[in-house]
């Protein structure tokens, strides 16, 4: 075995585990989910059924990733963040009946390469998060949210824009749409609300 499972841990039989991967106390992880290398499942942290996480993703203690969610490489869930599944939730039918897994569809939250989910943030279904992009904690994520932005509040709205670091970028003086970072100096282009990385 090439991956570590605490002992109060419940890993489902059908779940595939990636190489150099630890999952804490209290953690769990359903049928056909898989996980990439070397991620971390933090305490009481739950992933739903046939779920996909890519190599090296963060799920901090007790975040809460239902399915059908996929998760990029270099992911970071923070402590106590919801991906919900559900547009429409509802416990019961309109007769009354308790309603079971085949009584709705679940809709995916997507989070692509590198982006990072705040504490207690949430990220209503079905939602696209961006490469690299940073959702604030405690925001309610309701609408896609492009490659690079930084978003906050309720419902989240972009504040600005994030390089890979995670670091908030500067607008160039003089060059408007130009936004570099301040620790990496890396540049990026911002045209029709999108940012593109430099090459």
């Amino acid at each position: 075995m090439d991956f570590k499972v605490q002992p109060t841990a419940q890993v489902d039989e059908t779940a595939a585990i990636g190489e150099g991967t630890t999952v804490w106390d209290l953690a769990q992880i359903r049928e056909d989910a898989r996980l990439g290398s070397g991620c971390i499942v933090g305490r009481g942290a739950y992933v739903g059924p046939g779920v996909r996480i890519g190599d090296n993703v963060k799920l901090q203690n007790y975040a809460l990733v239902y399915e059908p969610a996929v998760l990029g490489d270099g992911v970071f869930v923070g402590p106590a963040a919801v991906l919900t599944n559900d547009y429409f939730p509802r416990s019961v039918d309109p007769e009354g009946k308790l309603k079971r897994g085949g009584d709705w569809e679940a809709v995916a939250v997507e989070v692509a390469e590198g982006a990072s989910l705040g504490a207690r943030s949430v990220c209503v279904a079905p939602v696209r998060i961006g490469r690299w992009a940073l959702v604030a904690a405690g925001a309610v994520v309701t609408r896609d949210v492009p490659d690079h932005a930084l978003v906050a509040g309720v419902p989240a709205r972009r504040i600005g824009w994030v390089g890979r670091a995670g670091v908030r970028l500067v607008e160039r003086d003089g060059e408007p749409g130009v936004w570099e970072c301040p620790e990496t100096g890396a540049l990026y282009d911002e045209k029709d609300d999108r940012l593109v990385e430099r090459a």
